[in-house]
């Protein structure tokens, strides 16, 4: 689970300002969002959750809904994944515009963007280990502990991002005004890993300013990684994206609906059942009548009847099947 907001505002409404901080009545999405599911496994319930809540707030504003395929972590694929999802989206009446983004397609645009960083004095090596990382550390955050002793970028370090000197709070189009305790604002973070990869929080920022992306509605996990993006945009002097952080699907032990506790796959054969459960997950109330449809008239309806304001302002639902 995402850090919980120091402040999180009732209110849905809040001034203009930096860091995606704006009005929900002031601006709205316009030209595309997207769904970037990582090839680890096929889509489960709360996975399609995510799907259908940024594909309904694309399409009900008009906007284009891009897929793409966060492929840059090769320990954590399964082969075939990436098939099998954009199969399960098609089955479930969710057809994306354009081709689809394959995130490996884009290294050397990302290294290209390290090297930019590196020049300018933004980032520095770490050889830090975790278990060094806890001993020094109390809350378990990194403490800049290599920022100052300019270790070569060469070997085995993770590149670190000097953290900038604001809040990086924001404004959520569900969630309402968040606000982060300190430490998570000048806590400096890896946009290279030890062992070479790419870091998501520096591919998923790139592409999507790639990509044209003006909103990003995700799962509520993923809550407390928008301050670090927001430095990124910052650094990359690009606009940030609207945001909307979705509440997520837990089981009955508490835990996240994920590929790692094993979720069972959505199913072609349960598609228009199972849409009609992710639609009433997000507050939609679809007619009972609607699960009997093909998925793409339960769909039609969503996007004809959508309102942002009935999509709970929750961290977690429990979901049963």
């Amino acid at each position: 689970m995402p850090a919980t907001p120091k402040d999180s505002k009732n209110s849905r409404t809040h001034d203009n300002s930096e860091f995606g901080l704006s009005s929900a009545t002031a601006t709205k999405p316009s030209l595309r969002g997207r769904f970037a599911p990582s090839p680890s496994g096929p889509l489960h319930f709360g996975s399609l959750v995510a799907a259908v809540g940024s594909y309904l707030v694309a399409r009900h504003y008009g906007a284009e809904w891009q897929v793409r395929i966060e492929d840059i972590d090769p320990p954590r694929e399964i082969e075939g994944a990436a098939d099998t999802i954009l199969r399960q989206l098609e089955s479930f009446g969710l057809h994306w515009d354009g081709p689809i983004i394959y995130q490996s397609d884009n290294i050397p645009r990302f290294n290209d963007i390290l090297e930019e960083l590196k020049q300018a004095d933004l980032l520095y090596a770490c050889d830090c280990t975790r278990k060094k990382v806890n001993q020094l550390s109390d809350d378990g955050r990194y403490p800049n502990i290599c920022q100052d002793k300019r270790l070569s970028f060469d070997g085995e370090v993770a590149w670190k991002l000097r953290h900038g000197q604001r809040e990086y709070d924001f404004f959520d189009q569900i969630q309402g005004h968040c606000q982060f305790d300190n430490s998570l604002y000048h806590e400096d973070f890896t946009v290279k890993r030890k062992d070479g990869l790419i870091a998501y929080q520096l591919a998923v920022v790139v592409d999507d300013i790639d990509s044209g992306i003006d909103h990003v509605v995700r799962g509520i996990d993923l809550l407390d990684s928008t301050p670090r993006q927001l430095r990124l945009y910052e650094v990359l002097d690009k606009p940030a994206p609207l945001w909307y952080h979705l509440p997520l699907a837990i089981n009955e032990d508490g835990n996240k609906l994920s590929k790692q506790n094993h979720a069972e796959p959505i199913e072609a054969s349960r598609a228009s059942h199972q849409l009609h459960q992710a639609i009433a997950f997000l507050g939609q109330k679809p007619p009972v009548s609607l699960r009997q449809e093909p998925p793409e008239i339960i769909i039609d309806w969503a996007i004809e009847h959508f309102s942002l304001e009935s999509i709970p302002r929750q961290q977690q639902i429990p979901y049963f099947d």
